[in-house]
């Protein structure tokens, strides 16, 4: 019901906002006749704000067309190389004629990227893609909305989100022959749960794991979020939060967690700070500070994009990572695609290195959460796993913004590239018949070491050459 009122109150909504919309340009154009009003500048920038907060947000598009790769602009390609009931898995193929930049993107690792199925899009990893894209060869999967997606395609499950990550690596070793995975937020959890079962059977792993800011031990240093999972029922989240999709959308009578629900509770955590940020908009706009004003709007199309969560798959993942904490007990137990059940054992993962990304002011996942891989995947070995905490960084700084690309980031390429096999070159041609006119000439140029100290989580100076 409480879905319908929603619905009805956002149609009720959307012509004063286009209304709004149409107003603030008028009162905003100086050769109007409303222009010239001593106010106008005020008047149009109250009527855009009143526009902003009143309009329906659509999922926004990655829009990444080039990136800089050492100072040569490569185009992108964006497609679906995989299409699931409630998943994408996207590319983005680098095209360049410059034969030297080609050889280089040949040769750089093959990257998964696990988005949230948390409430946002996959688009809000823009940054993360964006910068991953100058030296690795990228994938994201981008979950679907679930009230657009037909009863008929049945229903999603946790377990149906770890079959999925481990579809997709398949897929991209089958490319590659392997490749890195990066997961931020909700999927380190059932990202480990994938390779872990991949792990188990004897297959093939990731070279390595990046797993930023999750909830791996949500007991640790627990947030305002993990304590709404925690103190509730499982019988309030399912009494209270999921309501059924109304009959104007494609899927209507699915169970859902409703997109402008999440919104809402994302908006209670820091209410002061959203006001404050739509006040400085609005008198950016009167100021006419078009820098500022675009870097809000940027910013709130992304955060006020919201998508559907099927039920089934919210209400697993309340009880089996914040209620239950399964994982870390050794009571999960996922149905793969063929019916057979098995047990998630981190400690059968030996071959797949591991970087846990934590933020220090993190109000999500809190200090100490991700972290926690480490002590429960035992057959890694030290030297074969490393930690970051990121001064000063809240959830969203460890991937995104100048955190992420300063700091973050660094460390996640050499981390990645560090376990990346060497291609092996292609022996010279020689010319069996002539080769005493083959001329050598000696190197003139010595052979440079760079060595670089890390530490690993055991707090062990280890030492690279």
């Amino acid at each position: 019901m409480l879905y319908k009122i929603y619905e009805t109150q956002r149609s009720l909504m959307e012509p004063f906002s286009d209304l709004a919309h149409s107003a603030s340009k008028v009162y905003g154009n100086p050769l109007s006749m409303f222009g010239q009003n001593p106010f106008a500048q005020r008047i149009s920038a109250g009527y855009d704000l009143m526009h902003r907060l009143g309009k329906d947000y659509e999922k926004p598009e990655f829009g990444l067309r080039t990136v800089d790769v050492d100072g040569v602009e490569v185009a992108i390609h964006e497609r679906v190389e995989i299409d699931k009931p409630f998943c994408e898995l996207r590319r983005f193929k680098r095209f360049t004629d410059d034969p030297a930049t080609l050889g280089k993107l040949k040769g750089q690792p093959a990257v998964l990227i696990v988005a949230p199925l948390s409430g946002h899009y996959a688009t809000l990893l823009r940054d993360t893609v964006k910068t991953m894209l100058k030296d690795h060869k990228v994938y994201i999967t981008d979950w679907k909305n679930a009230r657009l997606i037909p009863l008929s395609e049945g229903e999603f499950h946790l377990d149906d989100y770890v079959n999925y990550v481990q579809e997709f690596i398949r897929h991209l070793q089958g490319i590659y022959g392997n490749c890195h995975v990066v997961s931020v937020c909700q999927p380190t959890v059932p990202v480990l749960a994938a390779v872990s079962l991949m792990a188990s059977r004897g297959e093939l792993t990731p070279l390595s794991m990046t797993m930023m800011g999750g909830p791996i031990d949500a007991r640790k240093s627990p947030t305002a979020v993990n304590n709404l999972a925690m103190n509730k029922s499982f019988e309030w989240f399912e009494n209270n939060v999921i309501y059924r999709v109304p009959t104007n959308f494609a899927g209507a009578g699915r169970r859902v967690y409703p997109g402008f629900l999440q919104h809402s509770g994302f908006v209670a955590m820091n209410p002061s700070n959203h006001a404050k940020s739509h006040y400085d908009y609005f008198k950016d706009l009167v100021k006419g500070d078009e820098a500022s004003t675009e870097a809000h709007r940027k910013f709130y199309d992304e955060y006020n994009a919201v998508l559907d969560m099927d039920a089934d798959y919210y209400l697993e993942t309340i009880r089996v990572v914040f209620q239950e904490f399964c994982l870390l007990n050794g009571t999960w137990k996922i149905k793969g695609v063929d019916g057979k059940i098995e047990p998630v054992r981190p400690q059968d993962i030996t071959t797949t290195a591991l970087f846990s990304v934590e933020g220090e002011l993190d109000d999500i996942s809190g200090s100490g959460q991700t972290e926690a891989v480490h002590s429960i995947c035992s057959g890694v070995a030290n030297s074969e796993q490393k930690h970051l905490e990121v001064k000063g960084a809240g959830h969203f700084g460890i991937f995104s913004g100048r955190r992420w690309r300063e700091v973050v980031y660094p460390a996640v390429k050499s981390f990645i590239l560090s376990h990346q096999p060497v291609a092996a070159k292609p022996a010279p041609t020689i010319d069996p018949v002539t080769p005493a006119k083959i001329e050598k000439k000696p190197s003139t140029a010595p052979v440079k070491r760079e060595e670089v100290a890390t530490k690993n989580v055991a707090g062990k100076s280890l030492r690279k050459k």
